[in-house]
């Protein structure tokens, strides 16, 4: 029962009262504003588990401190609303947040180890010290056996000291934030900050005891060979050649001199924040933190020929062959995709059995000169249109191949080069990115659509899928910046930099290159439908021309093809993958999850907070409780206050705390000075209605039974005054006529989420079975209207919460007709029947059709 408390003693001036009162109110109002705020930042980071938007780790440890702040200031309001009730949320806060922390602040951990580390002595288990490249390279050397160039790695932990020794974490972290905060598909600013994070790199000094160890190691390798020898130097990130490929996206350098390792090595650390390298890891959600770059310092293979080899065809992994693809030779044109290459498909089971040759008519090569230039030339006409690979060096390649595979127990994507000693060696592995389109397993598709103009019909398909869109012919690398979302890219030859559009491409058409290069991979990895090598695309297609990509049957069909669309399947979003999405799909088990959500429930309690939401619920809910009682707080009664003249036998008595009532108001104020929002709707409600008794209408047996029990004069008469407390948003109505008492607190603002109406009940002057009946009818009523409802005997306590404002004005009106409808109606609440025929009398008037 709500009850107002006065002491003498305990009576304050006037001025002060109504400071306190318009201060709690400001105190609720700045809870309610928080709430809301914490709510929406919780539904845009919840919106985020869809897979479809790109973020980073800033953006998860921004929204979480200004959800943290957020909650932690509904706590401290709370707080002061309710008098410290509610201390003990300051402890599940910190046990919540301290959760969150911990899981926000995983990091890589780089072990302390050598500068400088000989391949000889890496294997798979060093990935967090020589890299993912590196690492692998010592397994295959050092445990398969299978030959490799000899070499070194720069560690992980000298890329630390060198970033250490430079504070360029510092300075990095400070130039991506400004990238954070923007859109990772705005190139312009991605190319600023790549270009100042790079220079800032490459004109830095390198550690001397770094220096030192790079050249002893160098130094070392050269007195193995015999020879002063030129080296690739190589990146090897930590996170390279492991579940995401990174194909391409770091800088490797071949034919180095010994005198420019140490250049070169700063370069290939520079490379770590290229555009297409922020690109991709910002699209697969890794953190700066984690770009780790370890070096490859290796000696240089003056290969006669090189290629990859993929040990599964990735468009048709369950056929029992691999792929290998060669060209005359440095094998950088292979993964370039450069050049169109060999092709030679050889049999998983049968011993040297080659089941296809396909040779190219390859016209230049890539060769290394002395002064450690790379030259292009022309190939010598005796070898043009022959294998660039004999079939003893192929049957080897596989045997290589296969060895590998079934070392890793996956499908492999393999380099290698034949050196001048005509023997084939392994220069990188990693996971061959095996994508398979589920439309294009369960579903025939037809290899011709009739009635639509084919404008190419070959190539090698890359990575299956149908795509529609516009063209769009790239003029030349800079120009992608201008790419469209849902384009098809055409271009002349393959590059691992298309990256940073392929998030947005619908399918991407080549006139050169191979299904296994560095692009080619990424394409699978992006799951956008490819088909390379069609030599004549960016002649036949128009700039602007609506196209249909069949990377099925391997057709390009000019306009849109709707009965190929149809087998278009949607991409799954590789992004749910990262570590970062997972890193939010923690973070947010401990804000989202709403746990206390009935008020009533015996959990609604401190104690069973689990999450940030939960608290905000509790607080929520609290605090309007707390507000429900304000009239507790000061000696209302007798305070200054404004009297309402209205058609209501109710003495109203106002005190305007914030724009509830028309300013220069000083004793009295009619209904049209109200400008409280709920307080004038439940007013117009009450006028509405006609005061006592049974209505008009009510004709027979019921107006006989009401008439016949006409209430005594002295009930209507005004026993205590009515207290209402206002501001242009909240009321808070203390009506007391007779024996009863209502109290009715609303807020209606423009955030649904803010909004609410309380009503409590509690009287009667009639026996405790028609009291009951009246409560009972009351019940029914704001079920009726949506109210939550709690009852125990002659007392309701009963809420509504979060709709639009306009409805929280109708819900007031009527609850205004109700409280003037149902005052001393217990009096004539003879037995059950006549309680059903006013209630359904008040609901066919007031309600059928209306709410």
């Amino acid at each position: 029962m709500f009850i107002i408390l006065f002491k003498k003693s305990m009576k304050q001036p006037d001025s002060t009262l109504k400071i306190a009162l318009k201060d709690r109110y400001f105190k609720f109002q700045q809870l309610l504003a928080k709430n809301n705020y914490v709510l929406e930042l919780m539904a845009d980071m919840e919106e985020k588990l869809s897979g479809e938007y790109l973020f980073d780790k800033y953006y998860i440890k921004t929204k979480v401190r200004l959800i943290a702040d957020g909650v932690l200031d509904i706590i401290k309001n709370l707080n002061y609303l309710s008098k410290d009730k509610y201390l003990e949320l300051y402890k599940i806060y910190d046990v919540i947040n301290e959760e969150i922390e911990k899981i926000l602040s995983f990091k890589i951990e780089i072990p302390v180890c050598d500068l400088t580390i000989p391949l000889k002595n890496l294997s798979c288990e060093m990935v967090n010290i020589a890299g993912g490249k590196m690492a692998q390279l010592g397994e295959i050397k050092n445990r398969l056996g299978l030959p490799t160039p000899d070499g070194f790695t720069i560690s992980a932990y000298a890329f630390c000291q060198f970033m250490e020794f430079n504070v360029f974490t510092e300075k990095i972290n400070k130039t991506l934030l400004s990238l954070s905060s923007l859109s990772i598909e705005n190139m312009e600013e991605v190319n600023r900050v790549s270009k100042e994070i790079q220079k800032m790199i490459i004109e830095s000094d390198i550690p001397y005891d770094l220096e030192k160890a790079i050249k002893d190691s160098y130094a070392i390798l050269c007195d193995k060979l015999g020879r002063e020898t030129k080296v690739a130097v190589r990146s090897s990130a930590i996170l390279e050649n492991g579940k995401y490929s990174f194909a391409g996206q770091y800088a490797t350098f071949l034919n180095v001199p010994g005198d420019l390792i140490l250049q070169k090595y700063k370069e290939v650390v520079a490379s770590l924040f290229t555009p297409r390298a922020i690109f991709y890891y910002k699209t697969k959600g890794f953190s700066e933190g984690e770009m780790v770059m370890a070096v490859g310092v290796l000696n240089m293979i003056d290969a006669k020929a090189g290629g990859v080899i993929y040990t599964r065809d990735p468009n048709n992994p369950e056929a029992d062959y691999l792929v290998i693809n060669a060209v005359y030779g440095l094998g950088k044109l292979v993964v370039d995709g450069a050049v169109t290459t060999d092709s030679y498909i050889v049999s998983r089971q049968l011993e040297k059995n080659i089941l296809n040759k396909s040779i190219s008519n390859q016209k230049k090569m890539l060769m290394c000169r002395i002064d450690g230039r790379l030259e292009e030339v022309a190939i010598p006409d005796e070898m043009k249109g022959k294998q660039c690979i004999t079939d003893e060096q192929i049957f080897l390649l596989t045997k290589y191949a296969l060895d590998i595979e079934k070392h890793y127990g996956c499908p492999q994507d393999i380099e290698w080069a034949i050196g001048s000693d005509n023997l084939p060696y392994i220069l990188q592995t990693r996971p061959l990115r095996v994508f398979i389109q589920p439309s294009a397993l369960d579903i025939t598709i037809p290899t011709r659509i009739k009635g639509y103009n084919v404008l190419l019909d070959k190539g090698i398909i890359a990575c299956k899928g149908i795509g529609h869109g516009r063209a769009f012919l790239l003029k030349d690398e800079e120009s992608l910046k201008d790419f469209p979302d849902g384009a098809v890219l055409v271009a002349k030859h393959t590059s691992p930099k298309f990256v940073i559009v392929m998030n947005k491409a619908s399918a991407i058409i080549t006139d050169v290159g191979s299904a296994t290069g560095h692009m080619a991979s990424l394409s699978r990895e992006y799951q956008v439908p490819t088909i390379l090598d069609t030599e004549v695309s960016t002649r036949i297609i128009r700039d602007g021309q609506e196209i249909t990509v069949d990377a099925i049957n391997c057709n390009i069909y000019e306009g849109k093809v709707n009965e190929l669309l149809e087998y278009a399947f949607k991409k799954k979003e590789p992004f749910k993958d990262t570590h970062l999405f997972k890193t939010l799909e923690k973070v947010l088990k401990n804000i989202t999850p709403l746990n206390l959500v009935d008020p009533y429930d015996d959990n609604f309690k401190p104690e069973y907070c689990r999450t940030f939401h939960d608290i905000t619920r509790f607080a929520h809910e609290i605090a309007m409780q707390e507000m429900f009682e304000i009239g507790k707080m000061r000696d209302v009664k007798e305070t200054k206050t404004i009297v309402l003249k209205a058609e209501i036998p109710v003495d109203v008595h106002m005190l305007d705390i914030d724009g509830g009532i028309r300013e220069n108001i000083k004793k009295k104020a009619f209904p049209e000075d109200i400008l409280s929002i709920p307080f004038s709707a439940l007013l117009k409600g009450m006028c509405s209605m006609k005061w006592p008794g049974p209505k008009p209408q009510v004709k027979g047996f019921l107006g006989t039974i009401a008439n016949a029990t006409s209430i005594e004069a002295k009930l209507f008469e005004l026993g205590e005054k009515s207290f209402a407390i206002l501001s242009k948003n909240y009321m808070n109505f203390s009506i007391r006529l007779g024996y009863h008492f209502s109290l009715i607190e609303a807020y209606a603002g423009d955030n649904l989420n803010d909004n609410y109406i309380k009503f409590f009940f509690k009287g009667g002057g009639a026996s405790q079975d028609r009291r009951l009946r009246r409560v009972g009818l009351i019940i029914k009523i704001l079920k009726k209207i949506g109210f939550r409802i709690n009852a125990k005997e002659d007392l309701i306590d009963a809420v509504l919460t979060k709709y639009k404002r306009t409805t929280i004005e109708e819900m007031l009106i009527l609850l205004g007709k109700l409280t003037a409808y149902t005052k001393q109606l217990d009096m004539v609440m003879f037995n059950d029947a006549i309680a059903d025929i006013y209630t359904e009398d008040f609901i066919k008037e007031h309600i059928a059709g209306k709410v």
